[in-house]
């Protein structure tokens, strides 16, 4: 039986080992990328199960991808879940933000989880979100 694939997008490399070792000794699939960029190059690749993402990262945040994977095929039926030590408040205030004057509401993500991380509360979500 395939692992599902859960694609990892954070720029911290610590975070990146972490929850790659976290995912792949609970049954999943990994793989990390280091920026917004990259990891909408790599989920229309590999057409990951779920997709982790870090708000704050240089460039493109994680903010201007989650909108993009909200707003474009073949990304639009891909659960999110963000991670990051901004609060969720605020994350949700940002996308407001972006959203202004465009006519377009952006669903929240399906989880946001705040770092510290606590990793079970992550693999019961990810467990959920896939089930």
């Amino acid at each position: 039986m395939a692992r599902a694939k859960i694609l990892i997008v954070d720029d911290e490399m610590d975070m990146r080992i972490y929850l790659s070792a976290l995912l792949a000794t609970s049954g999943y699939e990994p793989v990390a990328v280091r920026n917004g960029a990259e990891g909408l190059r790599r989920a229309a690749e590999i057409r990951p199960a779920l997709i982790i993402l870090d708000v704050m990262m240089p460039g493109e945040g994680g903010a201007q991808m989650y909108r993009r994977l909200r707003t474009e095929a073949p990304f639009l039926e891909i659960p999110v879940i963000m991670l990051s030590a901004v609060p969720g408040a605020t994350f949700d205030h940002y996308l407001r933000m972006l959203d202004a004057g465009t006519g377009k509401t952006i669903a929240a993500p399906e989880a946001y989880l705040e770092k510290p991380l606590d990793h079970e509360a992550l693999i019961g979500i990810v467990k959920e979100l896939l089930a």
